[in-house]
């Protein structure tokens, strides 16, 4: 297997409860799927499990190489929580593709959180 790029981010939990705050369900929609804002809305610090949710999304761009946009909208990218409680990625529409068509089979990622900001890596394979 070999590595096809790496990616991190980093994000205050502030700004998410922010943008959350201020707009609400169309913040929630455009960047989160309906799994992933169930997951993070029945949390005791929703903000927290949505800010390390988007510095993952964020950090799996920058592995692509794509950043956000055509390639790689955000409901192409699923962060979902594995029994062993591993975070683990899923992809679909334009991400799926470009994964496929840029022999990306694996993309390993790590998220952290304190009070006051969230992190994550990502790391894509093929």
């Amino acid at each position: 297997m070999r590595l096809i790029g790496i990616g991190i981010d980093v994000v205050e939990v502030d700004r998410i409860a922010d943008a959350l705050e201020r707009h609400g369900d169309s913040f929630r929609d455009r960047i989160f799927t309906e799994s992933e804002r169930a997951y993070c809305s029945a949390q005791k610090r929703p903000a927290l499990h949505y800010a390390a949710r988007f510095a993952a999304k964020e950090a799996v761009a920058k592995a692509f190489g794509t950043g956000i946009g055509k390639d790689l909208g955000w409901l192409d990218m699923e962060i979902i929580r594995r029994p062993s409680g591993e975070p683990a990625l899923e992809l679909s529409g334009a991400g799926k593709g470009y994964a496929d068509t840029h022999g990306i089979t694996e993309v390993k990622i790590s998220l952290t959180h304190a009070r006051e900001y969230a992190a994550a890596n990502a790391v894509a394979l093929g």
